[in-house]
């Protein structure tokens, strides 16, 4: 999963880059209320953690023009301020939740868990296609014939495969989905993956298969032979 943090104190947006890293979420880390506009703009995230207080502008400016956009992206509110009253203005500006500074990494990793799931298009944490289940929680890929773990990067190449059932996606898109809009990774990268993943899904004698659509990208299929 994708998340965008929007932080202006660096020290702390660095620490919550390794946190959320190691927890096995792709980070885009921005420090200003513009730019956490912009890549929220045309990012596709699971969610948006968002401090209130940065230059440009605003945490609750940039979460009342993400909402004026119509983009449903869950946002959890981050800020040193305690008074109920910034808590209800960044509730009722649309935030889906809130916590005070100084938190308990623990905790914030909770409520993004929360956040995420409550955001995700199917019930519970199972997505299934064909004979195959694939675990959002434990990044586990499993038939009736056995299970596989994925690393990081395949589950979430996956997961947009499974949630996008015959839809082609291309190269371009998992790369800004997964490393970020400004990443160097060429295309021949997810070439490598989408042949680890066609691997392990042979292991476990899965009947989805990842078809390649020349110049367009990939897509998954049921193979019913």
């Amino acid at each position: 999963m994708r998340i965008l943090l929007a932080e202006d104190e660096k020290s702390l947006s660095r620490a919550l880059v390794v946190i959320l890293q190691k927890s096995n979420y792709s980070v885009d880390a921005v420090d200003n209320g513009l730019d956490a506009l912009d890549y929220a703009s045309v990012g596709n995230y699971d969610c948006i953690v968002l401090d209130i207080m940065m230059p440009k502008l605003d945490g609750i400016s940039v979460l009342k023009e993400i909402r004026n956009r119509r983009l449903s992206v869950p946002v959890l509110m981050l800020t040193a301020k305690s008074e109920i009253d910034d808590k209800v203005l960044g509730l009722d500006s649309g935030a889906n939740d809130y916590l005070t500074k100084p938190f308990d990494t623990k905790e914030l990793l909770a409520r993004i868990r929360v956040l995420t799931r409550a955001g995700s298009s199917q019930t519970g944490s199972l997505l299934t296609f064909g004979n195959t289940l694939l675990n959002q929680s434990t990044y586990q890929l499993s038939t009736e014939t056995g299970s596989v773990e994925l690393s990081n990067k395949e589950y979430q190449m996956l997961e947009m495969l499974f949630m996008n059932p015959g839809n082609i996606l291309s190269s371009e898109l998992f790369i800004e989905h997964i490393w970020g809009l400004e990443s160097d990774t060429e295309t021949n990268t997810i070439w490598v993956y989408i042949s680890n993943l066609r691997k392990k899904m042979q292991s476990i004698k899965s009947n989805v298969a990842i078809k390649a659509v020349r110049n367009m990208g990939y897509k998954v299929e049921v193979n019913n032979d």
